[in-house]
C-alpha cells in the first residue's frame, strides 16, 4: 500500500518534470559525465555509443528491459532481480525514480527493509534527461 501511495505521489511530481522539455544533448552530457564510469552503451553488433566502465550493465535497450535483465551482466544484486521478477520494468517513471535513490527505491517497491542495489551513485538533477537519451539511443529509435 505505501509503494502505491508512493508511486502516485512520484507520479504527480514526474508530471511536473515532463513538463519540460526533456533535453537529449543535457542527457548524452550528463550520461558521459555522471554514468560512464561504470556504464557502457553498447549495441549487439558491437558498435560502442558510449564506451564505459562494466561494473554496472550495458545500458543500450535498457528502455522498456525488465529490472536485473541486462543480457551478458551477472552481477546484479538479488534485490534487483527479485524487483524484475515482481514486474518492474525500465519505463520513464521507474527509471528516473530509481536513479535519484537505487536504494530506497527497491525497498519500497519490493516493501523490504533489507533490499540493496548495486548501484551507490544517486543522480540528484537531470534524470529526465539521462531516460531521453537513453531513449534516443534505444533500439529502434
Amino acid at each position: 500500500m505505501t509503494f502505491r501511495i508512493a508511486t502516485v505521489f512520484a507520479a504527480a511530481l514526474l508530471a511536473g518534470t515532463a513538463a519540460q522539455a526533456q533535453d537529449v544533448a543535457e542527457g548524452e552530457d550528463l550520461f558521459k559525465k555522471r554514468c560512464r564510469s561504470c556504464h557502457s552503451i553498447v549495441a549487439p553488433d558491437g558498435e560502442a555509443i558510449v564506451k564505459g566502465g562494466k561494473t554496472g550493465p550495458n545500458l543500450f535497450g535498457v528502455i522498456g528491459r525488465k529490472a536485473g535483465s541486462a543480457p551478458d551482466f551477472e552481477r546484479y544484486k538479488e534485490s534487483l532481480v527479485a524487483a524484475g521478477e515482481k514486474g518492474l520494468i525500465w519505463d520513464e517513471a521507474s527509471f528516473e525514480q530509481y536513479v535519484v535513490d537505487p536504494t530506497s527505491f527497491l525497498k519500497e517497491y519490493l516493501e523490504d527493509g533489507g533490499a540493496r542495489s548495486g548501484m551507490t551513485f544517486k543522480l540528484r538533477k537531470g534524470a529526465p534527461d539521462v531516460y531521453a537519451y537513453l531513449a534516443s539511443v534505444a533500439p529502434g529509435s
